[in-house]
């Protein structure tokens, strides 16, 4: 999980994220923090905070630019929150272990 100092979305994301996770395979979560563009974009990360799943960042959207700044994410209806849902994370979490077991 990438996240710049005080974002207020990472405590949301951290409690999707445990919820997401369980009753899965255990998950090593690490956490770094951005301090600057130069480190977002080494990083990838597209805001604050980004969830990198085997160093991917699966809600990504096409044409974003790194970013050292609060992120929304769009919600399964179009809104904007500041984290993907718990069904939204396990699908990810879910297609990231289906592609590691194919590899």
């Amino acid at each position: 999980m990438l996240a710049v100092p005080g974002c207020p979305n990472v405590p949301l994301l951290e409690r999707r994220l445990a919820e997401a996770l369980t009753g899965g395979p255990p998950v090593t979560v690490r956490r770094r923090v951005i301090a600057d563009v130069a480190e977002a974009a080494r990083w990838r990360m597209h805001g604050s905070p980004t969830l990198l799943v085997n160093g991917h960042d699966p809600f990504a959207e096409a044409g974003t630019l790194p970013a050292v700044a609060c992120r929304m994410y769009r919600t399964e209806n179009g809104s904007l929150d500041g984290s993907p849902s718990v069904a939204a994370l396990r699908q990810a979490l879910r297609q990231a272990l289906e592609q590691a077991g194919a590899a």
